[in-house]
């Protein structure tokens, strides 16, 4: 698919925006895990005086704060891939802050031929796209984001589920962003470019109150007389 010069330096500004955010995002969720190890010794005092003056329901109270101070920063998934872990840790970690329910299972190899900016654009878009899916529901019990990567048959699987407010518009046989801003569209048109450039499979399908995405990305590499996700 061609588009104009424009349109590209806009993705090209949208694609830098994405970058800056995803960074910003998994910067902040090591910073959270570095002050909690920083503070780890005060933690283990405070534990040590309770339990020395008896004062057991107060050290019940701060393990009960501890564990779910902890809960916040910890690492809740290790794919096997640095890259990954950290782009869809971060995503998890501001889900789970919007009271999303998170559930995910993720199997990377450590080498991919992949290029982590392009994988970073379809994880960065597809939950990105899922959390703006659940904040669209009030009720905070409903919102659920459902994520499964793995290596199927010499191909790098990802699917994502999530929670939506009824069903999502559709122009043609494609799917219409629900961001106010147009530029929010180079999302999904980014992901369509680099499953494109690899030459794999995308496919997108919603019911009433819940949106699925598929990808499949040969692990071999993109083609190389394709022209190159920009």
């Amino acid at each position: 698919m061609r588009i104009g010069k424009k349109a590209e330096r806009r993705m090209a500004a949208y694609q830098q925006d994405l970058m800056e955010k995803h960074c910003e995002e998994v910067e902040n969720m090591y910073r959270q895990t570095r002050g909690w190890r920083h503070d780890y010794r005060n933690h283990i005092q405070t534990m040590k005086a309770y339990l020395s003056m008896g004062r057991y329901e107060e050290l019940a109270e701060y393990l009960d704060q501890l564990d779910m101070d902890l809960s916040q920063v910890d690492t809740v998934v290790k794919t096997g891939n640095v890259m990954v872990d950290a782009v869809l840790n971060s995503k998890i970690s501001v889900a789970r802050a919007k009271q999303i329910t998170v559930e995910a299972t993720a199997r990377v190899p450590q080498q991919l031929s992949v290029a982590e900016v392009d994988l970073c654009v379809i994880l960065g878009n597809l939950l990105d796209n899922a959390i703006e899916a659940c904040m669209g529901i009030n009720e905070e019990s409903q919102r659920f984001i459902r994520i499964y990567i793995d290596v199927m048959q010499g191909q790098l699987y990802l699917y994502v589920l999530n929670a939506t407010a009824g069903r999502l518009k559709r122009s043609g046989g494609s799917y219409l962003s629900t961001k106010a801003s147009r530029e929010h569209g180079f999302g999904l048109m980014r992901m369509d470019r680099v499953v494109e450039k690899y030459r794999g499979y995308l496919d997108r399908q919603d019911e009433e109150g819940v949106f699925a995405t598929e990808v499949l990305l040969p692990l071999e590499g993109p083609d190389e007389d394709m022209d190159t996700a920009k």
